[in-house]
């Protein structure tokens, strides 16, 4: 059959509810010859995946016109505070907490306000977030109240942030929330990280429990905060840590520090090209609140901040310097 009789021979179809376009190139790939069919649609595929890559060098793009000009210090705080906009509320209180101001006192208010008052979750999830990095030791207990949230997101942010901060009256929500086979996986590893920074005998039950379930990820997220409570090794084999800890007296003597794990991703081409804006990411480190040799890491940061007001950096950036992104994801 000629290749134009093709298109005569399916035209019928496009007319019947198809697209037109549609309808006639779907004909001549039915009807066409083999070589003629492979052209389409080696055709075809190159036309969508030059779309699909139009878009993300367009975001990869945006990106980097954004390290010509970043919103400023003042426009971020006014989205954080902008209850009518939760899109670009949500946009600020990210840019507020990614900064290296964004531990400031005011702005740890409206992230103590968001975390728990919000009604837009994502917003919420934010704000749950910005204080898991800059929030203090007792605002573990608002994070923990929201591990009972409806919205899988803030739980999930809130298991997250539960990693950064210390704080002994919330260890039974964690573990409770982690056996619960109701929750999403997601959620439970994330609460299995949590709870390798409490030495006591209900983390470790807990977490010998979940090397029993069937998802991989669970048993290894468990295994490596037992490892980190105990200083031992059994891999997922819960029956041997089980006998382990049976026979021994002090199972923690040999607790290894819990480093928080941080987020990092590959650099986009155009982040390269930012010389004079490096993307930083965060390095893993203690929970704040968490007592090490006799002393906790809050105190450590209140330290470090109190001698760097004494003797202030000339390179060092304030408020009106930049509100650059840190590294996190958003």
């Amino acid at each position: 059959m000629p290749f134009r009789s093709s298109f005569a021979k399916f035209a019928p179809r496009a007319a019947s509810g198809l697209n037109p376009e549609t309808g006639l190139l779907v004909g001549a790939m039915t009807g066409a010859t083999g070589a003629i069919r492979t052209h389409l649609i080696a055709v075809t595929a190159g036309a969508i995946l030059l779309v699909s890559g139009c878009d993300s060098m367009s975001e990869d793009f945006q990106d980097f016109t954004e390290k010509f000009s970043p919103p400023s210090p003042f426009q971020a705080a006014v989205w954080a505070s902008d209850f009518n906009d939760p899109g670009l509320q949500r946009r600020g209180v990210i840019l507020l907490s990614n900064a290296t101001f964004g531990g400031e006192r005011t702005y740890v208010d409206l992230y103590r306000v968001l975390a728990s008052e919000s009604t837009d979750p994502l917003v919420r999830a934010a704000g749950i977030r910005a204080l898991g990095r800059w929030g203090d030791p007792a605002d573990a207990i608002v994070i923990a109240n929201q591990l009972k949230n409806d919205y899988r997101q803030v739980r999930l942010e809130a298991a997250i942030a539960l990693q950064r901060i210390h704080e002994e009256s919330v260890e039974d929500r964690i573990w409770r929330q982690l056996i619960d086979e109701s929750e999403d996986e997601a959620i439970r590893i994330e609460l299995a990280i949590a709870l390798g920074q409490y030495p006591t005998d209900s983390a470790f039950q807990a977490l010998a429990l979940t090397l029993e379930d069937r998802s991989l990820a669970m048993n290894l997220a468990a295994a490596d905060s037992l490892r980190v409570l105990t200083g031992h090794d059994f891999g997922i084999d819960g029956p041997a840590w089980l006998s382990w800890y049976e026979t021994t007296k002090s199972p923690f003597a040999q607790v290894e520090i819990f480093l928080y794990p941080t987020f990092e991703r590959p650099v986009t081409f155009f982040e390269k090209l930012a010389f004079w804006d490096p993307t930083v990411f965060e390095t893993p480190a203690p929970p704040r609140g968490l007592d090490i040799g006799g002393r906790s890491t809050y105190d450590d940061e209140n330290d470090d901040q109190k001698s760097d007001s004494d003797a202030p950096s000339s390179g060092a950036k304030t408020p009106s310097d930049s509100t650059a992104d840190t590294g996190e994801g958003s």
